[in-house]
């Protein structure tokens, strides 16, 4: 089983990847090749990319570019109105359709863990509203696809 750091890291480079795909036109199997043959747990340019599950990062990419149109529609719904996903900027795009594939399709990976860790890597990029957005919206994608995982949490713990 993968460390979840080497997790996280597939999840970032998911979305670099992804970002990639969106703005140069790049197809799934270029974008494998190269992340796996060039960045993932590799040093390029005095940067040095931490270990990646390989096979986490090829199936969270290769699920977003099957099911794209069913998580764009889950997207949309959950962002405000008025903010359909194609206005949103493309390193937003590519987190939001990675963390909707994980909520819809992997339901191995609990809720929590898919908002917090694409929050995180929002972060990365982001220091402004952007992280908010993401968990806001994450958050509404969750409580559509996996009705009652969260609540099922807080009804478990005990009232002080």
């Amino acid at each position: 089983m993968a460390k979840p750091a080497e997790r996280s890291a597939a999840r970032l480079a998911a979305v670099q990847a992804l970002y990639q795909m969106d703005v140069s036109g790049t197809n799934v199997t270029e974008a494998l090749a190269e992340f796996e043959s060039h960045w993932l747990g590799r040093e390029v340019e005095g940067i040095k990319f931490q270990p990646s599950d390989v096979n986490f990062f090829r199936a969270i990419l290769e699920g977003v570019v099957k099911d794209q149109r069913a998580i764009d529609v889950k997207i949309d719904k959950a962002l405000a109105d008025g903010w359909p996903l194609a206005r949103i900027e493309a390193v937003l795009r590519a987190i939001l359709r990675a963390g909707g594939f994980e909520l819809m399709f992997r339901k191995d990976v609990p809720v929590r863990v898919v908002i917090t860790e694409y929050v995180d890597v929002t972060h990365g990029f982001y220091d402004q509203d952007e992280p908010g957005l993401v968990n806001a919206v994450l958050d509404t994608l969750a409580r559509d696809v996996r009705a009652g995982e969260l609540e099922k949490k807080s009804a478990g713990q005990a009232k002080p």
